[in-house]
């Protein structure tokens, strides 16, 4: 049985998403933030040494990542689905889409995070934060122009990865609520039954 870490307002509700999409049975194991440092509780450190969030339980297995968890679950239960063919330029793209959001475009986002709680609000480097945030999203934006989805216009695991930039941009950098294509895209994803399904499961979530 797959057991889903999960921790409130957190990445983990993502995974509960696809696994959602693909119609797999699990478990939810919950974690709750510390209400006043906002921190995963130390709980977690016994499913992995890291403490974080997502986790995911397998067969005996613990990942962490959540590329590196949707690309395993998606190979292991997707049955095909939610990924391109081995062999093509489509599975290339997607997975590139699946690190470039950790990997590449949460950067940015989370040194906007970090330095808003200094003192000064991180005033040295903001510039060039902001240039980084206008780079990246810009980017994502421009890539669904005339498509709905980002590899190949169909939906993929990329998809549900990319889903927590969409989300949390806007709340991070304001200018992001002006970028139709990524604003349209989250709306997409949270208008999926699975998604719903998702909310349902994993309870209160601050950037649904």
């Amino acid at each position: 049985m797959i057991v889903v870490h999960h921790l409130n307002n957190s990445r983990s509700q993502r995974v509960l998403w696809l696994l959602e999409e693909l119609e797999v049975e699990y478990e939810i194991q919950r974690y709750e933030r510390d209400p006043e440092t906002n921190l995963a509780p130390p709980e977690l450190e016994a499913v992995h040494p890291l403490g974080k969030s997502p986790m995911v339980s397998d067969d005996g297995r613990t990942l962490i990542e959540s590329g590196a968890i949707i690309d395993f679950l998606i190979r292991r239960h997707g049955a095909g689905r939610l990924r391109p063919a081995e062999g093509t330029d489509e599975l290339e793209e997607y997975l590139q889409w699946l690190h470039y959001a950790e990997g590449s475009a949460m950067l940015p986002l989370m040194m906007k995070l970090y330095m808003s709680r200094l003192p000064d609000g991180g005033a040295a480097l903001q510039p060039r934060i902001e240039s980084e945030l206008d780079r990246h999203l810009g980017y994502v934006d421009r890539s669904l122009e005339g498509g709905d989805w980002l590899v190949a216009d169909t939906f993929s695991g990329a998809d549900v990865q990319m889903s927590f930039v969409a989300e949390i941009a806007p709340l991070l950098h304001p200018p992001a609520a002006t970028l139709a294509g990524l604003a349209d895209f989250k709306d997409r994803c949270h208008a999926r039954p699975a998604y719903q399904r998702a909310l349902e499961k994993g309870g209160a979530y601050a950037y649904a």
